[in-house]
């Protein structure tokens, strides 16, 4: 087994069976996240504790790739400060753009390393808006707080 089936059963493992896939009812942040142009859907709930992310989940449909990195997104971040979760989603980010990439910390290369299958979406870029939906609902939840927000990815 090559690296692309490894990662392709990565991607169909989460996106058949996400992680975290989950309302949060008494969420204190959350957003809801649209691609129109393929018609991914999610919400992204986020539970803080000071600082740190003491839960994170997510609910909606989409593709297999939006929904694997949703999965794998809740997963990595849960337990992380605001400053790792930012850290994880500009690297993440840049790899999936081919942008720029900036230096992740140690703490966190493991992590960074777990988001490498959703990498070679860089390849087709109506693709990435796909990987990077949830990740984007994130950020739109922790700036909207308990009000939500909506984002759009076109």
């Amino acid at each position: 087994m090559d690296l692309r089936d490894l990662y392709q059963d990565i991607i169909l493992d989460h996106g058949q069976r996400p992680r975290n896939f989950r309302a949060q009812p008494q969420a204190s942040h959350f957003a809801r996240g649209h691609n129109p142009l393929c018609g991914d859907k999610v919400t992204v709930y986020v539970t803080m504790a000071g600082e740190r992310i003491k839960d994170v989940s997510f609910d909606g449909r989409g593709c297999a790739i939006s929904q694997a990195s949703a999965s794998l997104m809740t997963e990595i971040l849960k337990g992380k400060t605001l400053a790792e979760a930012e850290a994880l989603f500009k690297g993440f980010h840049g790899k999936v753009t081919g942008g720029e990439t900036p230096a992740t910390p140690t703490a966190l290369e493991d992590d960074m390393e777990r988001l490498e299958p959703l990498t070679g979406v860089k390849s087709y870029p109506a693709r990435v808006k796909c990987a990077t939906l949830a990740w984007h609902a994130f950020e739109a939840a922790l700036k909207s707080g308990a009000t939500g927000a909506t984002v759009k990815t076109e």
